[in-house]
Order: structure tokens, then sequence, then C-alpha cells
């Protein structure tokens, strides 16, 4: 329950803490502090060494920075090969990523199958989970949902805080396992409780693929087209990872460093994809997009999409932040190779829908940032489409609620933080503690009876 106080208190206390907490900013520079990790020139400050994932956007050349078309590899093994082995065979995908993220090796045809039946085996959730942990402890929000039912799958584990790789590996697979079915669940009972309708609980099928059984368990009447499960499953394989540099992974590994359970550090890194900085980004976007139709009266004239654009970077319209969601990049400059993978496969999809006139909104937006935000701020920085620029309209197309968008994203990134826990547990040597320099200068302590 919230403090009840009125509003000239509020005023003051607002005040105050920010008075308290505001820094000079003439600090950063004068100890060269890397604000968010990152140089001066925008390349992250280099915090540790993986061999999970590397996420390549940029070259150094002679001390300056050059831009290149992105590229994402997975244990050496770039996106766009895996993509499109897997879419020549015409079969499912995540559950191969999940395998050499965790292994570090492709698995044989027998290897994928002995690990896909370890996820089938795993996939339903403990006896009485659902009543005591999700029933009767509902969410408006899904991500604090997924982050609340991983630390309580603590309570459910018989040895919580072994750390040997095999226990590790066990784990991450029954997490990996389980989240389809926990989001599934989430949802139905945010429905019932906060908007009165009706849940639709089904029983695992084992037979079916992580994006199968998503599918499977959010509609009410299990339906869906292989078209619509194999999208589901490129996105799960773009989400499964991006580098250790990336919030949420390196809040798992942060956590890990501490030498606390898998349990804490997984709904840590869950908490951190929530934020709209981060994966939740993938919701702002589709909210942009909303705004974007209902304020552009020709979704064809470039010059009106254009004015648009600047009244949003200057804090005009849109959500008066003066951020164009979808667009930039951490790493990624010219091109980001999922957005790319990803508005490939929107686009067939789209085909024939009404879609197609808001994906090539959506094209608009993209095509025209870059040169607008050169204009309104000056920066000449290179500015490309990521990957939530195209994932939710991905999943509207696919019939999937928009409050799901990050709960998916995170459905597929446990692989990856598992990947990332493991290695750390592994390899990693020390606690990870940045230092923070402390600018408050001594004062005398006042007793309590003397103060103001």
């Amino acid at each position: 329950m919230r403090l009840i106080i009125d509003e000239q208190t509020k005023k003051s206390l607002s005040d105050r803490i920010y008075d308290s907490n505001r820094i000079d900013p003439k600090y950063y520079q004068r100890y060269d502090v890397k604000r968010g990790l990152r140089n001066a020139d925008g390349t992250g400050v280099v915090a540790g060494i993986t061999n999970i994932c590397n996420v390549h956007g940029y070259v150094m050349n002679e001390g300056e920075k050059q831009n290149i078309d992105g590229e994402l590899y997975y244990r050496g093994y770039s996106i766009n090969d895996i993509v499109d082995s897997i879419e020549k065979d015409g079969r499912f995908g995540f559950e191969e990523v999940a395998y050499l993220l965790l292994m570090g090796e492709l698995p044989s045809v027998e290897q994928l199958r002995s690990f896909n039946t370890a996820l089938s085996l795993n996939r339903e959730l403990p006896d009485g989970f659902f009543e005591d942990m999700m029933l009767k402890a509902p969410s408006r929000d899904i991500m604090n949902k997924l982050a609340r039912s991983i630390l309580a799958l603590y309570s459910y584990d018989e040895s919580p805080e072994t750390k040997t790789p095999e226990d590790e590996l066990m784990t991450a697979i029954s997490i990996i396992a389980k989240l389809p079915v926990i989001v599934a669940s989430a949802y139905q009972v945010k429905r019932r409780f906060y908007e009165g309708k009706t849940m639709y609980l089904h029983q695992v099928r084992p037979e079916e693929t992580t994006a199968e059984a998503l599918l499977s368990l959010l509609r009410f009447d299990r339906n869906f087209t292989y078209e619509e499960a194999r999208l589901l499953d490129l996105m799960l394989m773009l989400h499964a990872e991006h580098g250790g540099g990336n919030n949420s992974a390196f809040a798992c590994r942060v956590l890990t460093s501490s030498g606390t359970d898998p349990y804490s550090a997984y709904s840590a890194a869950i908490g951190a994809l929530k934020g709209p900085r981060h994966g939740g980004a993938n919701i702002k976007v589709l909210e942009q997009l909303d705004y974007l139709k209902a304020n552009i009266r020709d979704w064809n004239d470039e010059g009106e999409i254009r004015d648009m654009l600047r009244k949003i970077l200057l804090k005009e319209a849109g959500d008066r932040s003066g951020l164009i969601h979808g667009m930039g990049h951490a790493v990624y400059t010219i091109s980001d190779p999922r957005a790319v993978i990803l508005k490939r496969e929107a686009r067939k999809l789209a085909e024939g829908t009404p879609y197609e006139d808001e994906l090539r909104l959506l094209e608009a937006v993209e095509r025209n940032t870059g040169e607008i935000f050169t204009e309104v701020t000056g920066n000449e920085k290179t500015l490309c489409a990521n990957v939530d620029m195209y994932s939710g309209i991905c999943y509207r197309m696919l019939r999937i609620p928009d409050e799901l968008a990050t709960a998916l994203f995170a459905t597929a990134r446990i692989a990856g933080w598992s990947a990332h826990r493991i290695e750390e547990r592994l390899t990693g040597a020390r606690i990870i503690r940045p230092a923070y320099k402390a600018v408050e200068k001594p004062r005398k302590y006042t007793p309590l009876a003397k103060r103001g």
C-alpha cells in the first residue's frame, strides 16, 4: 500500500530528494567517469571476456571508430548462417540455439533429441506452484510475475544452493522449459483478476517445441499455423543471446559473481530486461506506432512523417521523451542483423493484410530518422533500426498481446543468461565491483536535538 501524503508534502519531499541526490555534471569530466560504462566515443568499457557471443557493429581503425554492417555470432557461428540453415531445412531452431549457447557446440541429431526430451520432461510446473505462487498473487505486470516466479522456484528445488556445473545445467534446462508455461499462466491470471475475463488453462503437450508451446498455451482454441510457429521460433532464436555486456546479461553475471544462487541471478536479469531502455523498448515501439497511426493523416506522405519525427525529437509529440523508439543501438551502427532478418520475415507475413501499411510506416521511420536526428541535434551519429523496431509488429501479426512482448523476449533470453551464469561461475575469479568516486565532503555530525 502506498503512503498517502498531501501535495505540499509530496513537493517538499521531491525537492529534498532531488537536492540530496544531484551530482554536478562537472565531476564526471573531472574524474573521467565512464557513465553507463561507456567510453567517450560510445564504445563499451571492457569488463570481461566471453566465449558465448560476439556483437559486432564497428571496428577501430587507427584509433578511430569505423562503422560496419552489424554482425552477431553465437559461439562463433553467424546468426545469419544459423537462421539460413534452419529455414532451409524447414525446422524449428530455438532449441538448437539454446543447446549451442549452453554446451558450446552444435548438437548432433541424437544430442538435440535428448535435449528436446529434457525440455519436455521439465515443462510442467511443480505441484501446487500455480495455485500458491500465481493464482493467489496475481500481478498487473507479466515481467514482475516472471521474476517472482523464478525466485519462487527456489523453494521447490531440493538443493538450490548446489552449484556444480551439472547442477547449474539442470537448473538452466528446467527454467528454460518452464518459462513458456509461466508466461501463459501469468497472462491468464492477469486477465481474470484485472480484466474480468475468462482464464484458458491448457495441459502441456510434450511433443511441442518452445514456440509451439507458447502459441498453444496462449490461444483459447490452441490452434496455430506452421508458419506462425516458425516466425515465433525465429524471434526466439534472434532474442536468445546478445553478449555479456548487455544490461540483463551483465546483471546476471554481477549477481553470479557474488556467489548467489541461480534463481536470484535469473530473476535479476528479468528485472533488468523489463526496463524500457532494454527489453521493454519493444512495448515502447508499439506505443509509438499507435501514436503515429493516430496522428499522421497520410501514412504514405514522407514529408508528414518527417515532420512528426522532428516533433518527437523536440519533445513536442509522442511520449515527450525525445526518443524515437526502435532506432539506435549501443553497438550496432549501420545495421542490426536481427532487425534485418525480422523485417524480411515480417514482410512475408504482412503481405496482403492490414499490417502491410503499418510495416511500411515503420520502414519510413527507419528510413528518415537518421537525417532528422542529425538535423535536430547536430549529432552525426549513425543510427540504425534495432530489433525492437520490428519485433512488436511481428507479435501483433501472431495475435500475441502487446503486454507479452517483453516476456517472450525473456523466454528466449534465459538461454543466454544461463550460458553467462555458467561461464561466470567457472571462470570469474572475483566479485564484480566497479568503483564510484565519492564527492561529498565530510560534515560534522549534529545531535538530533540541535537539528532544525
